[in-house]
């Protein structure tokens, strides 16, 4: 898929009113064609998601990952946007790699670990990484519970076993550090009663969607 159907598809999802839009620059539209292209050819190999159609990739996959940087990293910087220096995420249950990868192309100074117990996924993290050329990304292949460290942010997106992966999230997260969570309305509305320690911001709808939302949570400081 070209870059400017790629940046036609992601608009709404780069859109915060009330703030200006964020745009990809051309270099990270190419590194989003890329990551694309080689999703499109391992998931004809080996499960990594379900949806099949290469739009519905980038809306649905891309453009959430998306929404949620604007959303979490919004910190201006010229041909981008990055986090505070030093700055660490971890992406827990990663999978073909949303939201990490996308946070790590629209935030370049991320410093970025994504969890991955499948082997097969672990592999194909590590292509992806490779062929786009990144740098400062780790792929950590085992269970989050083996996981030792933190960061300042952990993210958690379509994961199995819901209420056991946001206990091992929250594990992860720094002291005053922020948990986000891609999430239906559903889960949303009883994850605070679930963690009860952070405190939680109200809910963010996501884009074309009638049930996706961002849900973000704050660890006290220590």
């Amino acid at each position: 898929m070209d870059t400017v159907r790629i940046a036609e598809l992601l608009t709404p999802f780069l859109h915060a009113p009330p703030g200006p839009p964020a745009f990809l620059t051309d270099a990270q539209l190419e590194q989003v064609s890329a990551y694309l292209n080689l999703l499109l050819r391992w998931n004809a190999r080996i499960n990594l998601t379900a949806v099949r159609d290469a739009e519905s990739m980038v809306t649905r996959h891309f453009g959430e990952s998306f929404f949620a940087a604007r959303q979490l990293l919004k910190k201006e910087e010229a041909g981008g946007r990055k986090p505070e220096a030093g700055e660490r995420a971890i992406d827990l249950g990663s999978g073909a790699g949303f939201p990490g990868l996308p946070l790590k192309i629209f935030a370049p100074g991320l410093a970025l670990t994504l969890i991955e117990s499948s082997q097969k996924k672990a592999a194909f993290l590590k292509e992806a990484v490779r062929i786009l050329a990144l740098t400062g990304v780790d792929v950590f292949a085992g269970r989050g519970e083996d996981f030792p460290g933190t960061a300042a942010l952990v993210t958690l997106r379509a994961v199995e076993r819901y209420e056991h992966a946001l206990e091992t999230a929250a594990r992860m997260v720094a002291p005053g550090g922020r948990l986000a969570l891609l999430i239906g309305s559903p889960q949303a509305a009883r994850t605070p009663r679930m963690l009860r320690t952070f405190s939680w911001q109200a809910p963010i709808a996501a884009p074309e969607s009638s049930a996706r939302v961002l849900l973000v949570g704050t660890n006290p400081p220590g």
